[in-house]
């Protein structure tokens, strides 16, 4: 451990935090929404199409913003205090074109966020010695589950829904604003004639694969989890007990992740955490009450709480640079994030909610299946191997 990162590692981990407490907030707010604007399930499902859009024309070139800014650390602080501006946008929409284009924003602030403050956080994992990406993803979801309890305690208060992100969006802001001036310089590392869009390299062809499809059951938690409980009949407050069950879980997962992957391996621990994520999932469609859902929800956050920062940890090591591999993977990872939804959209305006769920179902069983194969040299062993920067 190097005594000059403690800082800077507190630091990013309250990056992360804003940003999964931006989600969270984001999460409660999606059912009062769709109401306020009368949508019905196809509508909502383009706006969120239009957030992955955005998101996915921005998570290419954050790399080479990243360099331009020169480093990581800089990257991650403009990015950091552009997202809390983006987050309040869809809310203060009156109509569906207007909240298409307030979407595309945030998905493409959240997911220039999510690539700069990701490669910081493997450079920080180098410098120190140790895995401990599993504790930067644990502030996302201790995030996210802050954010959600923040948006349920709004929602009882009755506050007007165009207002609903303001009050979260000052609350991520100031977060951000605590820890940016600590994050350090980072990977200020300059890779030449790169081109902007470009296919993962070959070595991270499996990775992008999984976390496309992980992502896309994460995804849909933030998107749809309180829209499933409430078309079970509970009230909007009661329904964000989903999402923070799911939150929850991760925040355990991911807390004692570190272990857990030095002990077991990465290949083990992502496949796994898919077959739980999996197996909750299909307990949730299964069964159509609260408690079921519930703790079918819990199952997906402590299935799926050290399968990405594996993937990102690993994509980091094999590309050519931290910030090109994490956003390569991201690219992917962060289309099934952002499509995922819209998609469940599409499939639940035709055949309803639990069909929409039953399709990430199957979407964390294919991940499961396919770390079986894709990620046969993934695994922990020694610290000191773990980060070797070419052998693996």
């Amino acid at each position: 451990m190097n005594r000059n990162l403690v800082l800077p590692r507190w630091a990013t981990f309250a990056m992360f935090l804003a940003n999964g407490f931006g989600f969270g907030a984001w999460a409660t707010g999606i059912a009062p929404l769709k109401a306020m604007l009368s949508l019905s399930a196809g509508s909502l499902s383009l706006a969120l199409l239009a957030m992955s859009i955005g998101g996915l024309i921005a998570m290419q070139p954050a790399s080479h913003i990243t360099q331009r800014l020169g480093g990581t650390g800089k990257a991650a602080q403009l990015a950091s205090f552009l997202f809390p501006v983006a987050l309040s946008l869809p809310f203060l929409s009156p109509n569906l074109p207007v909240l298409m284009a307030a979407c595309a924003l945030l998905g493409a602030t959240g997911c220039v966020m999510g690539v700069s403050i990701n490669a910081h956080a493997s450079h920080i994992e180098t410098r120190w010695g140790a895995p401990i990406m599993s504790s930067f993803h644990a502030g996302f979801s201790l995030g996210g589950l802050l954010g959600t309890g923040f948006g349920a305690l709004l929602l009882s208060l009755h506050v007007p829904t165009h207002l609903l992100m303001l009050p979260a969006a000052i609350a991520v802001l100031s977060i951000v604003a605590l820890g940016a001036g600590s994050l350090g310089a980072g990977d200020t590392a300059k890779h030449e004639g790169q081109p902007i869009f470009r296919l993962p390299e070959r070595a991270i062809w499996g990775l992008a694969a999984i976390l496309t499809l992980s992502f896309m059951s994460e995804g849909a938690m933030a998107d749809w989890s309180g829209i499933y409980l409430t078309t079970l009949g509970e009230s909007p407050a009661r329904a964000a007990a989903g999402y923070a069950a799911f939150s929850a879980t991760m925040v355990l997962g991911r807390l004692t992740g570190d272990a857990i992957v030095h002990r077991f391996g990465r290949s083990l621990v992502i496949g796994v955490g898919c077959a739980l994520a999996a197996i909750g999932l299909f307990l949730a469609t299964a069964v159509p009450m609260l408690a079921a859902v519930v703790a079918g929800f819990a199952l997906v956050g402590i299935g799926f709480s050290n399968v990405v920062p594996c993937v990102l940890s690993t994509a980091a090591q094999r590309a050519s640079s931290p910030a090109a591999g994490i956003a390569a993977v991201s690219t992917a990872g962060f289309g099934g994030f952002l499509s995922g939804p819209p998609l469940i959209g599409a499939v639940a305006a035709h055949h309803g909610m639990r069909a929409g769920i039953g399709v990430i179902a199957v979407a964390a069983t294919l991940a499961a299946l396919l770390s079986l194969r894709l990620v046969p040299r993934a695994n922990a062993v020694p610290p000191a191997a773990v980060l070797g920067t070419g052998a693996d």
